[in-house]
């Protein structure tokens, strides 16, 4: 387990690509903020914990299985990692961040992905006159130009 990497795995690679072409920039594994983020917007007060399926225990995905070798020590630390998270999140929003968490088996569906960041994090229509930011107008017309030259 120790040769397990938490940082720079290929979900958060997915992600932190899909951010960068949208316009968003952030920073990466902020230890100064509870749980450590894999991503931190501070522009947009939010922060993207990039969960794998399995040590997190995404209820209901197929890549959420139970080894079933010493099912006591797995089950323990299962339970230890969600409650972990949870702490974490429950800390960030009383700090007044925007908690995401985006599972591995998303990121296998990066439209999806894409249409989820939009509506979380760009604002309304009417607030975004003055936004130095990407817009949803303006993203939504770059990400289907980009669609259609591909």
């Amino acid at each position: 387990m120790a040769s397990i990497g938490s940082r720079h795995t290929r979900p958060e690679l997915v992600v932190r690509r899909l951010l960068h072409r949208l316009g968003f920039r952030f920073r990466l594994h902020r230890a100064d903020l509870p749980g450590r983020p894999d991503l931190v917007l501070p522009r947009y007060h939010a922060v993207i914990f990039v969960h794998g399926c399995f040590w997190h225990r995404h209820r209901g995905c197929s890549n959420c299985t139970t080894p079933k070798a010493r099912s006591d020590f797995w089950s323990n630390k299962f339970e230890q990692n969600v409650a972990r998270d949870a702490r974490a999140a429950r800390a960030l929003r009383r700090s007044g961040w925007r908690v995401i968490t985006v599972w591995e088996c998303e990121t296998e569906r990066p439209p999806a992905l894409e249409r989820r960041f939009l509506r979380i994090l760009l604002p309304a229509p009417p607030t975004m006159a003055r936004s130095r930011g990407p817009t949803r107008a303006l993203v939504l017309r770059e990400v289907g130009r980009s669609r259609t030259t591909r």
